[in-house]
């Protein structure tokens, strides 16, 4: 990445970081899909990333701050973990997963937690936020009564995949 954007504009300087094929993915799947270790982004990945794509892209992101990665020792897996700034996209990555909703042809099981998210709104996702402050970045969320958001969004998946089956 060059010393400073290529303008001032802050959608130009969002894109810079996020705006290639690969990295919004990356963030989905560590986001949603808790895969937070090279191994389990690369083979669970729906989209099929290549490992040399997902080392630049993990790279990129700890650089840019949306990733820190632990220290592994020797034989150990490093983890990756989202920062603040990573997990205040969640309302982006929602409402791109509600114009996908609309305008792209999409399948059921995969569709199903952005149909909740977008059905949720601003609370669902707030607390979905919460839980993923929590288990990144060790900050406590609030109780609450019920099932918690990764639950739901977990449990609408698994009947949807059920229902296909």
């Amino acid at each position: 990445m060059p010393d400073g954007p290529r303008s001032g504009c802050p959608i130009n300087a969002a894109i810079e970081v996020i705006g290639d094929r690969w990295s919004l993915l990356v963030l989905r799947d560590i986001m949603f899909g808790d895969r937070r270790h090279f191994r389990q982004l690369q083979s669970r990945s729906e989209e099929g990333i290549a490992s040399n794509i997902l080392a630049d892209r993990l790279r990129t992101l700890t650089e840019t701050g949306l990733l820190t990665r632990d220290s592994a020792g020797r034989g150990q897996r490093a983890t990756y973990s989202l920062t603040e700034a990573a997990i205040q996209l969640v309302p982006v990555l929602v409402q791109l997963g509600s114009w996908g909703l609309r305008h792209r042809p999409t399948t059921p099981e995969l569709r199903v937690r952005a149909e909740l998210l977008e059905a949720g709104g601003p609370p669902l996702w707030e607390e979905f936020m919460a839980e993923l402050r929590e288990r990144h970045l060790g900050i406590p969320r609030p109780d609450g009564d019920g099932p918690t958001a990764t639950e739901r969004l977990a449990a609408a998946y698994a009947e949807a995949v059920a229902q296909r089956g």
